[in-house]
Order: C-alpha cells, then structure tokens, then sequence
C-alpha cells in the first residue's frame, strides 16, 4: 500500500509545478518543508526562525510516509524523512536526494506489562517467541511500518535469532500515537514506538522499557533532510538557505533544548514531562552517514524491505554540497 501511494503520488506529481515561488516581486521566495509528527522530527518546526533568505512553510504530517509522499508530489519541496525511507525511495526509482542529517535516536522497544521479561532480556524473549509459535499463536510485535523504529526493531530480532517475518506476527500501527493503547488493550506484546510516545509509554505506566535498539546496522541514525533533483537544479539558493538554517537549527539544540520541548506539547499535546523524557533519546546531528546508509540498506534488503541493492545510487544521491557550504567543513568531515 505505501509502495502504491508513493508511485501514484511520483506520477501525480509530475503534472505539478513545485511550490516553491516568489512572493511578490523582490519578495524572498517561499519553501514548503514537511516534517513529521515524533520528537526528533518536530524541531523542524524551529527551522523558518533561523533564515530570512528564504520563507519557509512547515508543515507537520502524521508520518514520515505522508512527508515522503508530499515530496514526490511535489506538495513540499524539502522534507525531514528516515534513512529507512531514502532507501526505500532509492529502490523505488523515485527522486530524492539527501542533503543534511537532523536528529537521531528516538527509538524504544516498550513491553506489555504481563510480559514476564527484564530489560534486555533477549535469550528471554527468544524463548518466548519460540514457545508462542509452537502453541500456534505468535508474539504480536507492532511498528508503523516504513518508519525509522519499525527498521531498529526487525535488525535486533534479527540479531538475536529472531526471524521477524517468520517467528512473530507483525502488526502495523501506522499512527505511534496509538501504540500506547494498543499495549493498554493487550492487543501487541511489544512495540518499536518513536519518542515522545514510548515515553508516554513509560511514564504512564501502560508498558515497560525492554530495549534502545541501536545495536543493529543503523544504530541511532534516524533522520536525513532530503529534496530532489530539480529543487537542486532549479532552485539551488532555496536548497542552500534551508540547509544552512537546518545546521543552525540543529546547532542551537545542542546548547538550549527550550523550544524544541514547547514544538513537542504544541504538536502532541503531552505533558511537559514526556517531552523532557524524550529527548533524553535524541541527539541532534546534521552529519549524514553515507558508509551507515550503505550497511542500512543492504540489510533492509536482508529483511526484504526491499527488492533491490540501492548500494551504488547512495553516494550518486547523497549530495555534501549545500551541508559543507553551511558548516565549512568538507564532506569528508561530514559522514562521507
């Protein structure tokens, strides 16, 4: 269903003419930036106050796949998406082209609370899955699906000898808004959710923390900033002012995180301290791991994520350009 919607919006969208444009005459010239709706990713909201080359318009979506889906469409012309999703785009023959990091992190596996596991307890688990799919009735494990934490959590069942299309039953939840009732009606025994949600999670007493997922190939890299090839080709300066406003942005969190928590209870409505606790699991970085994306997508292809080997397209869409310009740094200080 999300390969289809994103090819019917790429068709869609060729019929469209980007949205990016002047204003009135002598006026800076407007740029759509999507983001979605998780902690690390709602700091994007803090990125028009740091530029007056260009007005920028961000715009919240419920999820990395709809942000995804806008750019392909040309409804937005720079979008705050996963590595998860550049790689499926790349294998999809769609137009995307990475040109900053974000934030990383915000990941967690949280358990129903009668799931009579400690914290990092994988041979525990293991033993679990095994006996529930002797019984005939799998482990329900919940994501949403083609986001960052749905990836975290197949490449650590993976790692700990868990085949995640064979031994438990997946469940997709594409709203992690939701992931938290769903533990509380006990129809999921675990879920990778996104920040702030496990937090809530946790803090609300509906689950309990088993993991932080961030030993399998991605580690904690979540976020890339991404636009296409015509955003690049026609409209370089626009590219090139959000950019260095996202490396501002980004720095600026490193030292004061104030803004970024009131995004978060604008854009959520959860209590201050979930924000705070959230952000414990984030960790701002406008570098993009070009050697990591590689390791992502081979093993998206080992998860089947993927049908194809994108390998070589990574290094031909993961443009330094506009990041080394922003930071003075070469792109071989930069992730490359």
């Amino acid at each position: 269903m999300f390969r289809q919607a994103l090819l019917v919006a790429a068709f869609v969208g060729l019929a469209i003419t980007s949205p990016v444009h002047a204003q009135s005459s002598g006026a800076a010239p407007e740029v759509k930036l999507g983001f979605a709706k998780c902690a690390q990713c709602l700091s994007m909201a803090l990125v028009p106050q740091f530029t007056k080359a260009v007005k920028i318009d961000a715009i919240n979506f419920t999820s990395g796949n709809d942000v995804l889906t806008a750019l392909v469409s040309r409804s937005v012309d720079i979008a705050q998406v996963t590595y998860l999703h550049f790689v499926t785009a790349l294998d999809r023959g769609l137009d995307v082209v990475a040109v900053s990091g974000q934030v990383n992190g915000g990941s967690a596996i949280v358990m129903r609370n009668g799931l009579n596991l400690k914290q990092d307890d994988w041979a525990g688990l293991k033993k679990l899955v095994d006996d529930a799919k002797a019984k005939g009735s799998p482990l329900k494990i919940a994501a949403s699906r083609g986001n960052a934490q749905d990836l975290h959590m197949r490449g650590e069942l993976q790692m700990h000898g868990i085949d995640p299309n064979k031994d438990v039953q997946f469940i997709n939840i594409p709203n992690p808004a939701d992931h938290v009732g769903a533990l509380q009606r006990g129809e999921i025994d675990l879920v990778c959710s996104v920040e702030p949600f496990a937090s809530q999670i946790r803090l609300s007493g509906a689950g309990k923390l088993f993991n932080f997922p961030y030993e399998q190939a991605a580690g904690k890299l979540s976020n890339l900033i991404v636009t296409r090839s015509d955003m690049i080709k026609d409209h370089p300066e626009e590219v090139r002012a959000t950019v260095a406003a996202v490396v501002k942005m980004v720095d600026s969190l490193k030292t004061d995180k104030t803004a970024w928590l009131d995004s978060i209870k604008k854009y959520t409505a959860l209590d201050k301290t979930v924000a705070i606790e959230s952000l414990k699991n984030a960790y701002p970085d406008y570098h993009m791991y070009r050697t990591q994306t590689v390791a992502i997508a081979k093993m998206m292809k080992d998860l089947r994520y993927v049908s194809t080997d994108v390998t070589g397209g990574i290094e031909k869409n993961m443009n330094y350009t506009f990041l080394s310009e922003a930071t003075g740094q070469p792109k071989t200080a930069l992730g490359y």
